[in-house]
C-alpha cells in the first residue's frame, strides 16, 4: 500500500491505500443531490485527462489546442488543469486544514472552482481540493505536483482481478434503495453509450434479449437510429461465454485495478466498456426468489411466479454529460459521420 506525503515538507496527507481503476461515474452525479464517497476506503485513482480550472471557451481555444488537451469535438469550454489528479475517499485524508477563502460552491458545499482548497497542516502548501457540492461524488483530489507517493509499508491485499467480477457483491443493482435509477448506472450506461456510438459509427444495433435490452435498450434506442443495416450486440467476460458467432461488438468489462476493457484472447475487433460493477449484474444477475429454497430445483432452474425485481416507473435514462463527456474524448469522433452525429445532438 501506499501514501501520499506533501512534496514540500513530507508531512503526510493519506491514510495507507492502493490504486484500483477510476470509476466511470467520477464527474457524473445526480443534478441537485448529496452524493457519498467516490472512492472506497483505503483506494485511490488517477485521471489521466486535464480536469478542473482553469477552463477555456472552445472558440479561444481551436481545434488543435483542444486536442493536446483530450477533447476532439466542440465543447462549451475546455479544462487545461493538471492531468494525473490522485482521487481518494475524504475519509483517508490526513493533515489538511481547509484554505477559507477557496471553499466556494454552488449549493450546499464546495466544489473547487477556486482551485485547491486543502492545504498541508505542515507547511501551509496548497495540496488538494475538496468537492462534495450538490452533484458531485465527495472526493479529495491530490496535486501531483505538491505531493508524493511513498510505500506505506503495510501489506497490500490480493489485487483484484478479473474473477474479483464473479463475488456478488460486486454486482451494482440497477435501482436505489428509495425505488430511483442508481446514479452509478445512469452514468456507466452515458458512458457505454459513447463508445457504443464510435464502434458503429452511429448505426442501428440489435441488442441481446435478456437484461440488456430490458436494462438498456431505452437508452440505446434514445442514441442510436433504428433501421435495416444493424450491428449485433453480444454480452461477453470473464466467466460467460462468448456468444457464437461473435456480434458485431462486444459488452465487456472493464478490469477493476487497471480500467483495461477485457477481450477474448486473440480478438481484435470492436468492443464497449462498462463499468464492471454494472456488467457484473447483467452477466451475474443471481437468485432473484425472495427465500431461496434448497434441494427443489435443479441449479440454475428458477419459478417462473417469483417478484419481479423493482424498477422505477421511467425507463433508465443515462446521464447526458457522461455521454457527451466520453464522447469528445474519443479520437474517433473527428470522423466525418460521427462529427455531423455528434454536432446534430448538440444543436
Amino acid at each position: 500500500m501506499d501514501v501520499f506525503a506533501c512534496a514540500g515538507c513530507g508531512t503526510e496527507l493519506t491514510a495507507p491505500v492502493s490504486r484500483v481503476a477510476l470509476p466511470a461515474h467520477t464527474h457524473h452525479g445526480g443534478w441537485e443531490e448529496l452524493h457519498p464517497p467516490l472512492m472506497e476506503p483505503a483506494t485511490y485513482a488517477v485521471d489521466p485527462r486535464p480536469t478542473g480550472p482553469p477552463w477555456r471557451l472552445w472558440e479561444e481555444v481551436g481545434e488543435d489546442a483542444a486536442a493536446r488537451q483530450g477533447v476532439y469535438a466542440p465543447v462549451y469550454s475546455v479544462s487545461f488543469g493538471v492531468r494525473n489528479r490522485i482521487v481518494i475517499a475524504p475519509g483517508d485524508s490526513r493533515s489538511m486544514a481547509l484554505i477559507p477563502e477557496k471553499c466556494e460552491g454552488y449549493c450546499q458545499g464546495v466544489d473547487g472552482r477556486a482551485g485547491p482548497n486543502l492545504a498541508c497542516e505542515g507547511c501551509g502548501r496548497a495540496v488538494a481540493t475538496r468537492m462534495d457540492d450538490c452533484g458531485l461524488w465527495q472526493t479529495v483530489w491530490l496535486e501531483p505536483d505538491a505531493v508524493v507517493r511513498r510505500p506505506s509499508g503495510l501489506p497490500a491485499g490480493p489485487p483484484p482481478d478479473w474473477d474479483e467480477l464473479e463475488r456478488a457483491e460486486h454486482r451494482v443493482p440497477p435501482v436505489e434503495p428509495d425505488g430511483s435509477w442508481s446514479r452509478r448506472w445512469e452514468a456507466a450506461v452515458g458512458v457505454a453509450l459513447a463508445h457504443l456510438v464510435a464502434a458503429t459509427e452511429d448505426r442501428p444495433v440489435t441488442l441481446p434479449a435478456g437484461p440488456v435490452t430490458e436494462l438498456l435498450g431505452h437508452a440505446v434506442g434514445r442514441y442510436l437510429p433504428a433501421g435495416p443495416d444493424t450491428r449485433t450486440v453480444g454480452l461477453a467476460g470473464p466467466g460467460i461465454r462468448t456468444p457464437r458467432p461473435r456480434p458485431d461488438v462486444l459488452l465487456v468489462p472493464c478490469h477493476p485495478l487497471t480500467g483495461t476493457p477485457w477481450r477474448p484472447p486473440g480478438d481484435d475487433a470492436a468492443v464497449v466498456p462498462l463499468d464492471s460493477g454494472v456488467w457484473a449484474y447483467l452477466a451475474h444477475p443471481g437468485e432473484t426468489s425472495p427465500m431461496p429454497a434448497t434441494g427443489v430445483l435443479p441449479d440454475g432452474v428458477l419459478r417462473d411466479d417469483y417478484p419481479l425485481p423493482p424498477r422505477p416507473r421511467c425507463p433508465l435514462t443515462p446521464r447526458h454529460r457522461a455521454f457527451e463527456y466520453t464522447l469528445v474524448g474519443l479520437p474517433a469522433i473527428r470522423a466525418p459521420r460521427l462529427r455531423r452525429y455528434h454536432d446534430a445532438y448538440r444543436s
